[in-house]
């Protein structure tokens, strides 16, 4: 897996919703006083704040040392660590895995679900969203299209946008049974005038590899997507979510 380098704190100004749309992922999530809690995929330690704050003994783990420095910034004494999904190696014995917005940047994913089901007790719970089947369609093509009219090569995708059935069996071959799961569109309004430019940027890089002048390639996109993603004076991101929710399976 290509590794990400993160803008923290532009993620923070400007890609904050991705924290936000996960505030219903801890209300499903529902941890109680007490419980142990890892945040997979931490970020800059949104949800692990807030888990500590209702008296959860939260652990966050993100593979990003930006993500991970920009935490500790702003929640000072939390526990957070630096850690790759696909080879995590931490005690076992948490109650509970949230994972908001992360597993579909791990194309390994039965790596990824193999380390959350070790680092669950029998029973324990796992409660994630990720990109699914479709997300950002629409993007994705369309600056492809223009990459090939441009004569540069298809690149390669760093996401993993799973349906409802292939992730399920990626749970069940890690020892996890799958207890929930929803699919679904959620077009997701994104921040400032050059939303698209600064989402491409942030979270396409790939798309702009190899691209000269990127400035003249995301105005291009831009003018192009327009019409399907541009409405009510802002842009928009034709999101699709996988929800969903199981427990590690008792030896």
């Amino acid at each position: 897996m290509k590794t990400h380098h993160w803008n923290a704190e532009l993620y923070d100004t400007r890609h904050a919703f991705v924290a936000d749309l996960g505030t219903d992922l801890l209300d499903l999530l529902d941890a109680r006083p007490g419980e142990r809690v890892l945040d997979a995929g931490c970020g800059t330690g949104v949800h692990v704040n807030a888990l500590r704050a209702a008296g959860v003994d939260a652990v966050g783990v993100d593979a990003s040392p930006e993500m991970i420095e920009r935490a500790r910034a702003r929640f000072p004494g939390i526990d957070v660590r630096i850690a790759d999904l696909r080879t995590l190696d931490l005690p076992g014995g948490f109650d509970a895995v949230l994972s908001n917005a992360v597993l579909h940047w791990i194309p390994e994913a039965g790596r990824a679900a193999a380390a959350i089901a070790a680092a669950l007790r029998p029973g324990g719970r796992l409660v994630a969203e990720l990109g699914g089947a479709g997300n950002i369609s629409t993007i994705d093509t369309g600056a492809r299209r223009l990459r090939a009219e441009l004569g540069l090569p298809d690149p390669v995708s760093p996401w993993y946008f799973p349906g409802i059935a292939d992730y399920a069996q990626v749970l069940t071959s890690a020892g996890l049974e799958l207890t929930g799961a929803w699919l679904f569109d959620r077009p997701t309004r994104l921040t400032g005038a050059d939303g698209l430019a600064d989402w491409v940027r942030m979270f396409g890089a790939h798309l702009l590899d190899g691209v000269a002048d990127t400035d003249a390639f995301l105005a291009a996109l831009a003018d192009r997507l327009r019409p399907a993603c541009h409405r009510d004076g802002a842009w928009w991101a034709d999101y699709r979510r996988l929800r969903v929710t199981a427990t590690r399976v008792a030896p």
